[in-house]
């Protein structure tokens, strides 16, 4: 796939079904080796519109996961690792972005000189942990570990206040999880044992790679267990999560010290630079005061050591490679089944995205994205806007006074497209070649402090959540903004050779998608400001829910792998989207195309050639491990089941392909999921 350097006449010809290609009429967009025609389309659709492409892109050993999200990704990083290592051989302004992006890679380059090192660049910072004497001085090394990145037993930042959108506020909620989810310490199927069992050796092995003789890792190790375990018990599920108003609790400061009165709040508050609170939004409370209640009652030699082992996992893959070898084996190999790590350029690129993110998304979009290009998108994405707005005034189901707030919101939606209109200031950012460890946690620290210099300030709705070079896209409720970075706008989800067909069918739905966000289980509690407020009438709220949960009964009926389903309600706002995208997207390809009808290319109509382009997004091979995984704890379907699962809901997928009853995909149509 090559970057088309013409994206700004590709927008355009998707809103004029006759334009051509210098001459040329514009192709099918389909690439039939990509399809299995050995199944049926109403049989496994996801099999016949993928099964070559699975067959064609067998999965790499890096990866769990690799699809066309990930084939596009890599291709991206392709391009940036010549940006980058064009500046890493040069001379470079001192300070400057050109000079921190090339030393920052340059260091994580060095295998020489980590393998050197070995686990030196932790060893004053594991010695520090142990200076703590007395409670205060516990709280202020907690701060002082979380801006550098080391997550202990809870979390902290300052973001938009979802009931007072327009302003940033301190929130803390749960956290501290080495495996991340609670599951993984709570449940005893044979799968999750197994999994936690491999924690256990791998906290050992880890801690001994770094000075801990076998005894003290041992300890450790149950001191882990014990802390992470209640942490566990007192954590939210992901699905109890995805409520915002129960996960939205404003506590005034002096109450919190009634609540909590063996936390430190002002020496905690004052280290990480969060002076002058008066209030704090709390997620989830029970949480919270579980952690204050360990960091009160854990004997501080048992403290230390904790500390000590988050400080190890956080710093990990910064260190020689037999330490970044066990911290990948267990993370990735077990956690997710990945045979190997990416080459060590590739994660070095992926470093100093992570670390100067929009400083190489600027150098990208200059080369690869022309400006012109941000103008030509609004035009489609208004198009698509239109398409959801005919959608919601057809609603038979909402009455007029939520339809028309709902419109009002639709209205409202602030459109970002390729890159940001203001890029991030990095002048204050300082990279030198000491080590790996040292620039990230310098990289941390200055992250944390603008996040923290935002509380009780506007919230910027000109910052991005996602860099250009990103291969994403995302909704926003707090903004009310819909992103879309230029590093997703191209094949196979934008391909300015095609016809409208094949683009409203893949980059279509994909802005479709991100809209129907704003009306989603968790998006539609928020109004036309970003503001956490009910607009809805009770009773279309309660038809809402009621038609939603045909969505999540589907999604928790399908066997995902054996044993294993799938949780419906964890995936419901992703799987609303996806049905809503399609919706809009194939309404608004409809609307553009009505006064010159496309004609069959390839073999396929226009209609099958939309729903082919939407599935072949989403083709992909995965390791077992990594579908437990995901199930766990992604909110997105896997990938066969956003095709498999969506497309039996759209009518139009049905006529499209003469899906008959006989068929093992067809659902009756009483019983489809019917929402935006």
């Amino acid at each position: 796939m090559k970057m088309k350097t013409f994206l700004p006449l590709a927008a355009l010809c998707m809103m004029v079904a006759s334009c051509d290609n210098g001459g040329q009429k514009l192709t099918s967009g389909l690439h039939l080796e990509n399809f299995d025609t050995s199944v049926t389309p109403g049989t496994d659709f996801y099999q016949y519109a993928t099964g070559g492409w699975q067959k064609n892109n067998p999965l790499p050993a890096a990866y769990s996961r690799f699809g066309s999200f990930d084939k596009l990704a890599e291709d991206n990083n392709v391009r940036i690792r010549g940006i980058v290592e064009e500046l890493a051989t040069q001379e470079n302004p001192a300070g400057s972005v050109a000079q921190k992006i090339g030393t920052l890679y340059n260091v994580v380059m060095d295998s020489v000189k980590l393998n050197n090192d070995g686990y030196g660049p932790i060893k004053a910072d594991l010695e520090d942990i142990n200076n703590f004497t007395d409670r205060k001085s516990l709280y202020k090394k907690l701060a002082q570990l979380s801006q550098i990145g080391v997550r202990t037993y809870f979390g902290l930042g300052v973001s938009a206040d979802d009931k007072d959108s327009k302003v940033n506020a301190v929130q803390m909620g749960q956290g501290g999880l080495s495996m991340g989810q609670r599951d993984y310490y709570l449940e005893d199927d044979e799968a999750t044992t197994r999994i936690r069992e491999a924690f256990k050796s791998h906290v050992v092995k880890l801690l001994m790679l770094c000075g801990f003789d076998q005894a003290k890792a041992e300890q450790t190790r149950d001191i882990v267990m014990d802390v992470e375990t209640r942490l566990a018990k007192a954590f939210r599920s992901r699905v109890e999560m995805r409520d915002p108003e129960a996960n939205y609790n404003k506590i005034s400061l002096d109450d919190l010290k009634k609540q909590y009165p063996t936390f430190e709040w002002d020496t905690y508050l004052n280290e990480v630079g969060l002076n002058g609170v008066k209030e704090i939004i709390v997620g989830q409370p029970n949480s919270l005061k579980e952690a204050a209640d360990i960091i009160n009652t854990l004997p501080a030699a048992k403290q230390k050591l904790y500390l000590q082992w988050k400080l190890i996992s956080a710093a990990a893959s910064t260190l020689s490679d037999d330490i970044a070898e066990e911290n990948f084996d267990f993370n990735s190999r077990v956690m997710r089944g990945t045979a190997e790590q990416q080459p060590r350029w590739r994660r070095a690129v992926g470093v100093v995205g992570s670390a100067l993110g929009e400083g190489v998304g600027q150098m990208y979009v200059e080369k690869y994205f022309p400006a012109e290009a941000k103008e030509r998108m609004k035009t489609l994405v208004a198009n698509l806007q239109e398409a959801l707005a005919e959608r919601i005034r057809g609603l038979e189901w909402m009455g007029d006074e939520t339809k028309s707030k709902a419109l009002e919101k639709l209205s409202t939606f602030y459109v970002k497209i390729g890159y940001p209109d203001k890029w991030r200031d990095y002048s204050e950012l300082e990279i030198n070649n000491d080590s790996y460890w040292e620039n990230m946690k310098r990289v941390s620290r200055w992250s944390s402090a603008y996040r923290m210099s935002q509380f009780g300030k506007p919230v910027d709705r000109d910052e991005w959540g996602m860099t250009p070079q990103t291969v994403n896209a995302y909704y926003n409720p707090t903004t009310n903004e819909i992103c879309f970075p230029a590093g997703i706008l191209q094949y196979p989800f934008f391909d300015m050779e095609a016809d409208d067909a094949f683009n409203y069918g893949a980059i279509g739905v994909v802005i479709g998608h991100e809209m129907t966000h704003g009306f989603d289980d968790q998006g539609r509690q928020y109004d036309k400001d970003g503001n956490l407020k009910d607009w809805w009438t009770e009773a279309d709220a309660d038809e809402f829910k009621k038609r939603a949960q045909v969505m999540v009964d589907f999604f928790s009926a399908i066997e995902v792998t054996p044993g294993l389903f799938g949780n419906g309600s964890l995936t419901q706002g992703e799987n609303i989207a996806d049905h809503g995208g399609l919706k809009v997207a194939f309404q608004a390809f409809k609307n553009a195309t009505k006064d010159n009808p496309l004609p069959n290319k390839d073999g396929y109509t226009p209609e099958q050639r939309f729903f082919l382009a939407y599935a072949t997004v989403w083709g992909q091979n995965i390791t077992e491990a990594e579908i437990r995984n995901r199930t766990k704890s992604d909110s997105h379907a896997l990938g066969k089941w956003r095709v498999d699962g969506a497309l039996p809901q759209i009518d139009a997928w049905y006529e499209a392909f003469n899906i008959q009853p006989s068929d093992p995909m067809y659902i009756e149509k009483e019983k489809r999921v019917n929402v935006w």
